[in-house]
């Protein structure tokens, strides 16, 4: 058995045999086949001597046994790595980031402790999936839709807690919080929000509360554990329509994204958008760029004037955009009018009317509709992901502006170029408004069971990190391996806002036992090894 960092075999021993006694023998994993289960799935370090593997794993059933669980690991000083589910995949999945470490598993904690189909809310334990807390709905028959991310088998909070997004109008899942119950280092119970309120009827409804709003820390954060949160739903629409807008000219980003931005904050187009490219995407210009991905500018490859000329032989609009419309019938056919006639002041515009559904939808058709717009919780993209042994993302925030892209793609071309990168390996995802007023980018490195081709794509991840930093974009979230590289980008003012969660990390959690590391705020004990 493995011993976390700093803790003597005497001491961990005890531990364990307290842990045991609190939540129960079987709910606390010690041998190599059990621990096992908690290592990163797509670990970009397999068969490396460096991967961190936990030494132990314990699952507390309630909030009373994550407090005795806490409680326990301070008194030994040992590090806690809380996960919701673990299905982070991609990010890191349940593994932690510090080797050694005890992994404080919440996945029995799966209580749907309240839904509510008049005020439009919910209220969830960790181990609650999106596929759990649709299930329940249906079951229910309540009119309200939860908002998923790509796979539904994850935690509602885990996923909030990573700031993940979706596809409805209520797709900035943490955004979407309201109220949440968290177990701090010492064991102390707080209730953010109205929830400090005894007896409070409006945990789920008013987020602030009174005084200074705390809810952020414990976002992307080490400050404490969350055991409960409060997700706001959408009531069920009365109907649904989508539509695509197409444009032929490669300078016509702007003004598209320039609509599409009026529209969007004037909350008339709804959703996810992502804008997308028949002609970048097509076979005839994957050939002229060596095969590699469509959004960056492979220095060498075809000029703006060759890619449009293609575009005119092939009949493929440069770029297109869909828009999702929720509301009653005659409110969704008035939005796509409207968004018709502004994008129809871009010369040559042309679009394709999506199709229209008017609900509640019947629950045989479920395999019929567009699942990610709907609400409803799939596995489906497990099935895009090729054959390679897992993935991990790059994900940084680029303005919503057409400049923005087009900046974007020289800059990760030529980052690709100066890296030696071949064109083929070169994944980039179109950019997605998965939060309001800014575009996100996705690429995707594939992991293999290879130390040289997985080491080869950490030294390129961190390129494109530091490629992205010069000019001014950050990633949203990151794998725990990216987690001191993206840190050290946010820069500002000699590091100002680090030091800050820093003095608050040592406030609330002197011994540093909570996630240490996590988005890179690190106990005291641990700083300079990780400088």
């Amino acid at each position: 058995m493995r011993v976390p960092p700093g803790v003597t075999p005497k001491d961990f021993s005890d531990a364990i045999e307290q842990w045991q006694e609190a939540l129960g023998h079987e709910w606390v994993f010690t041998s190599d086949e059990d621990v096992d289960l908690y290592r990163d799935s797509y670990s970009p370090f397999w068969h490396e001597d460096i991967e961190p593997v936990p030494s132990s794993a314990v699952a507390p059933a309630d909030v009373e046994q994550v407090v005795a669980a806490v409680k326990i690991a301070n008194t030994y000083k040992i590090p806690l790595w809380t996960i919701s589910t673990g299905k982070n995949l991609g990010y890191g999945g349940s593994a932690p980031l510090l080797g050694g470490s005890v992994v404080l598993d919440l996945k029995r904690m799966d209580r749907i402790l309240e839904v509510n189909d008049k005020n439009h809310y919910a209220l969830v334990e960790p181990g609650v999936s999106y596929f759990d807390l649709y299930r329940y709905i249906q079951d229910q028959g309540l009119k309200v839709w939860i908002d998923v991310p790509d796979p539904g088998w994850g935690s509602l909070i885990g996923n909030a807690l990573d700031r993940g997004g979706g596809y409805t109008p209520l797709r900035d899942h943490f955004d979407a919080h309201c109220g949440m119950e968290v177990v701090l280092a010492d064991g102390e119970i707080v209730r953010t929000g109205m929830g400090a309120l005894p007896g409070s009827h409006t945990w789920q409804q008013y987020r602030y509360g009174f005084g200074p709003y705390v809810d952020g820390m414990f976002s992307q954060g080490n400050f404490g554990v969350v055991t409960k949160m409060g997700f706001w739903l959408l009531p069920e629409p009365e109907g649904f329509k989508s539509g695509t807008v197409a444009v032929r000219r490669h300078d016509d980003l702007v003004p598209l994204v320039e609509t599409l931005n009026y529209l969007m904050n004037s909350n008339l187009v709804q959703g996810t958008t992502t804008i997308g490219s028949p002609l970048l995407a097509s076979g005839a210009v994957r050939s002229a760029t060596g095969g590699g991905a469509a959004l960056v500018a492979t220095p060498g490859g075809p000029s703006v004037e060759e890619l449009e000329e293609i575009g005119r032989d092939q009949n493929l609009p440069y770029w297109n955009c869909q828009m999702n419309f929720y509301g009653p019938p005659k409110v969704v056919e008035a939005e796509w009018e409207c968004a018709k006639e502004k994008y129809s002041k871009i010369s040559g515009a042309t679009f394709v009317e999506g199709p229209t559904y008017q609900l509640p939808y019947d629950p045989k058709d479920v395999d019929k509709l567009p699942k990610r717009q709907f609400g409803i919780p799939s596995l489906t993209i497990f099935g895009l992901m090729g054959r390679s042994e897992g993935h991990m993302w790059f994900s940084p925030i680029i303005p919503m502006t057409g400049e923005a892209v087009f900046e974007a793609q020289r800059v990760f071309g030529q980052a690709y170029h100066d890296m030696g990168v071949p064109a083929i390996n070169q994944i980039f995802v179109f950019p997605s408004s998965f939060f309001p007023r800014s575009f996100v980018i996705l690429c995707g490195f594939p992991i293999y069971h290879d130390v040289e081709k997985n080491r080869r794509s950490r030294e390129v991840f961190r390129g494109l990190v530091k490629a992205a930093a010069e000019h001014g974009w950050g990633e949203y979230r990151t794998h725990t391996a990216f987690m001191d590289t993206v840190s050290d980008v946010y820069s500002f003012n000699n590091h100002a806002l680090r030091h800050f969660h820093e003095t608050i990390k040592d406030a609330v959690d002197p011994n540093g036992i909570l996630s240490p590391g996590r988005c890179g705020v690190w106990p005291k004990g641990l700083r300079k090894a990780h400088a």
